[in-house]
Parts: C-alpha cells; structure tokens; sequence
C-alpha cells in the first residue's frame, strides 16, 4: 500500500498562522522533506512535533526526489514543507509533486499561509484576475527587458523580491513605466513590521529610497494593470492609423519612435499600443 504526499503551507511570520489540520499531519506522517530542516525545527518545537527530516533545497531536490518517492511507495507518507508558505510557489519542491503525479501517488495539499495571497487580498487592486512573476531578473538590463513586457498587461500582475534588490527593481520599473503607475509595496506580512503601501509608482520609489526601515524583509510587489479606457482617449484614430502603418514597414522600436516624432505623443502610451496591435 503506497503512502501519500502531503504538501503543507507553513507560517510565513506569525507562528499562529498554522492551522490544526497541518499541525496534526505533521505528527502523523512519518517523514518531513523540508527546504532547510534547521528552520523547520524550530516550527517543530514550537507546536511539540517529533518527526525525522530530511533535506529537500533547490541544489539536491531533482537527485533526492527519487528517493523520496520510494518511501512513499513503501508504504511511508511524506510532508513537504518550504521556509515559509506554501511549498512550491517560488520555493523547492515541483520535482518531487511532479514526480509523484507521474507515479500516480496521492498528492494531498494542506493549504494555509501565502505571501503572495495574503499581500494581494490587502492590496485595494483589482485580482478578479491576476498573474504572478515569482521573482523578477537578477540583472538590470534583464529587469527592464522583463518591465517592458509587462507594460502592456492589463490585469494586476505581482513578483516577489529580496531586500538586497527591491530599490534596484522599482527604480528599473520607474524607467520604463509611468510615474503615476499604482503599485503597492508588501513587505514582512505577518510579522511586527507589516507594511502594505500602496501608492502612484514615483512615490513609492522615493518611499523606498528614503527609508532604510522600507529596504528591510521580504517583499510582494504588486502592480496594477495598464487603464485601456484611458490610453485610448489620449491616441486618437488618426494617431493609431499611423501607427499601424508603420508597423506593417518597421520593427516595433522604429515604428514607436517614427510615430511618437510624427504625432508628438508619449512613447510609452504609443509602444503599449503597438504591443496590443502585435498581440492581435
């Protein structure tokens, strides 16, 4: 008889955001994989849990997945568990889900705390519909190329980021999107030092800038969706004729900068244009 996969989100702060369920999975199962087994030990300690781990990280999950999946087929049943939050969403552990899907095991999800939804449900954007990024290009250059993407989306879109890079991003966005852009800043959900700003981008950016305490922790930065109604009464029907024009004789960047001479209207709003003209 082959054991289960419980996969059990964890708290991402605030100890009390575990709930009973995955508590008492924890004591059942006979095995926990966790992403750094010093960190779940404490989380073990705290709620009086005594289970053998093993490591399961980004660096060994693709060689020790296999033998994970056959204890399972042993008969054990494995709990999953990240650092904080629910295993998988920009954390270690899709080889080992895959894998037992493909072994036709019993994947069981033990939902609970996320970053990524706790920052949207308390954001005041729009996440009828939404899409997240996970963490956004290391590089610079990467970066604008990844916000230049974006720039045409029209539904809210969200990506985390480190400490180490959150200036460095919003400061990459700010080149490329319009100072007015609505964004809001998530950072420490659920600790003591819980921020949620939500803000016109230029100040958000000046916000980070000037406060050592807004560079600390671990942050959800989501973004609100380009405004369609807006951008199109400021292109008239002339100003898109012309565009689409070009862009039947030019490449994107040639014909947006052809129109922005031609017309006198902002490069951004005529490249978001030409991006949708593309995509249809």
């Amino acid at each position: 008889m082959s054991g289960k996969l419980y996969v059990v989100a964890t708290p991402i702060g605030n100890l009390a955001d575990f709930s009973f369920r995955a508590v008492e999975v924890l004591k059942q199962v006979d095995l926990i994989a966790a992403e750094d087994t010093r960190h779940a030990k404490m989380l073990l300690n705290h709620y009086g849990i005594n289970k053998p781990l093993v490591s399961l990280h980004q660096h060994n999950e693709e060689h020790a997945s296999r033998g994970l999946i056959e204890k399972i087929q042993a008969g054990l049943s494995i709990a999953l568990v990240s650092d904080a939050g629910t295993p998988l969403l920009s954390d270690p552990g899709l080889p080992l889900v895959k894998l037992a899907k493909q072994e036709d095991l019993e994947v069981v999800p033990i939902p609970g705390a996320c970053a990524l939804i706790a920052a949207l449900s308390a954001s005041g954007l729009p996440i009828t519909r939404f899409t997240f990024e996970g963490f956004p290009p290391r590089t610079a250059s990467a970066r604008r190329s990844f916000f230049q993407e974006k720039l045409a989306d029209t539904t809210t879109w969200a990506f985390y980021e480190s400490s180490h890079r959150i200036q460095a991003a919003l400061e990459d966005m700010a080149e490329i999107f319009p100072a007015d852009h609505e964004i809001v800043i998530a950072r420490e959900i659920t600790k003591l030092h819980e921020t949620i700003l939500k803000a016109p981008l230029a100040d958000a950016v000046l916000a980070v800038q000037s406060d050592e305490n807004m560079r600390k922790g671990e942050f959800v930065v989501i973004v609100a969706g380009r405004k369609l109604e807006a951008d199109q009464r400021q292109l008239s029907d002339e100003h898109l004729k012309i565009l689409r024009l070009l862009l039947t004789e030019c490449s994107i960047k040639t014909a947006v900068a052809l129109a922005t001479e031609i017309t006198g209207q902002r490069k951004k709003l005529l490249y978001q244009a030409a991006l949708e003209m593309q995509a249809n």
